[in-house]
């Protein structure tokens, strides 16, 4: 007997794309960048759509990667295929940094990193401030509403605590919090080949 089940295909009232929201990718979305991710976005138009990844997070330091930054214990994660050997930042910071970007109430992107620079050495940023991201996630015109259509992304919203906290299991969290309806996304097999 053969059923008729559409895992990825949850019947729930969706949000639509904006900053400040978040992509949470389906668990069949084997992408070596995207598999059981959660995106933040920070620009969402006409032209496209630029995110960070926030849950993959990598073990190194920030010194390592910016040899005249100071030693900071600063959460750091891929945040996409694009442009690898660049580094953003998320902030709560507000207009403390000059250039920053207005993502949501109480989160910004990026600004002048000599003075994110500056107010670290001055211990006046904590980690919990600030978060790190090395590339990004970007989508061209339409591109994103197609994969939407397509069920690879659910779109949610989380708080500013969640989105800043930098926690590696913050996928399986999300998906539980989203209630019964995607119960079936948290039992579903990291790698179903292997079954």
């Amino acid at each position: 007997m053969e059923l008729n089940i559409d895992f990825f295909k949850i019947n729930h009232k969706p949000f639509s794309p904006k900053e400040g929201r978040v992509l949470i990718s389906q668990p069949g979305l084997m992408d070596q960048y995207f598999k059981r991710s959660i995106i933040l976005l920070v620009e969402h138009n006409q032209k496209g759509t630029i995110g960070f990844v926030l849950n993959n997070i990598v073990d190194i330091k920030i010194e390592e990667l910016l040899p005249d930054f100071p030693d900071f214990p600063a959460v750091i994660s891929v945040g996409g295929p694009v442009e690898p050997n660049s580094m953003h930042f998320i902030h709560t910071l507000g207009d403390i940094i000059p250039n920053t970007t207005k993502v949501s109430d109480g989160l910004y992107w990026g600004g002048d990193f000599d003075v994110v620079k500056a107010l670290i050495e001055q211990k006046k940023i904590t980690a919990r401030q600030i978060r790190f991201f090395v590339g990004y996630s970007g989508w061209g015109e339409s591109q994103l509403s197609d994969e939407l259509k397509e069920n690879s992304w659910v779109v949610a919203e989380l708080d500013l605590v969640q989105i800043m906290a930098g926690k590696e299991d913050l996928w399986n969290r999300t998906v539980r919090q989203m209630g019964p309806k995607f119960k079936p996304w948290t039992i579903y097999p990291e790698n179903p080949s292997l079954n």
